[in-house]
């Protein structure tokens, strides 16, 4: 088995909430091999308070989490990566740089939480539901022998984890 670490960013447009699931999830559940980042087009200032109450309820170590910008992966210093996906649909329609190294990129796109409008536990519940649909998805990528297949497979895998519906 390879000691390699592969490089995942999340991208979202607001870094608040579903990319920061996805990280969180992918530190959480995918070992020592993934290093797993988020970023934002147009990020928050701050993680959405429902968001870290999510992560915080189900164990996930939040103190490590923070809003950022996509430009913190670009550029000379930043880590090459492996994968990148788009966590929400506006992210899927920016601009996004042309990453080095051509890394393995997938759109895994779902309805915002933070959009959502209602009571307290309307939101709740609509946060409980993103990150649901973002570890089935985070399950099924950790689950891909990644050190075996060939960029088409992967790739393709990867299309597939993002085509499948949203269950939680």
């Amino acid at each position: 088995m390879s000691d390699r670490k592969y490089n995942v960013l999340f991208i979202c447009v607001g870094n608040s909430a579903r990319s920061i699931f996805a990280e969180s999830l992918l530190r959480t559940l995918g070992g020592d091999r993934f290093n797993a980042y988020s970023a934002g087009v147009r990020p928050s200032s701050e993680l959405n308070p429902f968001a870290v109450q999510v992560l915080k309820d189900k164990g996930h170590d939040v103190s490590v989490l923070r809003a950022k910008n996509f430009g913190e992966f670009t550029g000379p210093d930043a880590p090459q990566l492996d994968f990148v996906f788009t966590v929400c649909d506006q992210a899927a329609a920016e601009e996004c740089p042309v990453w080095e190294g051509q890394p393995i990129s997938g759109h895994w796109g779902m309805p915002d939480p933070v959009k959502v409008t209602g009571t307290d536990a309307e939101k709740a519940l609509a946060f409980q539901h993103a990150f649901g649909a973002l570890k089935h998805r985070i399950e099924a990528f950790i689950a891909l022998p990644v050190e075996s297949l060939d960029r088409i497979a992967l790739q393709s895998a990867v299309d597939e984890i993002g085509a499948a519906p949203e269950e939680v």
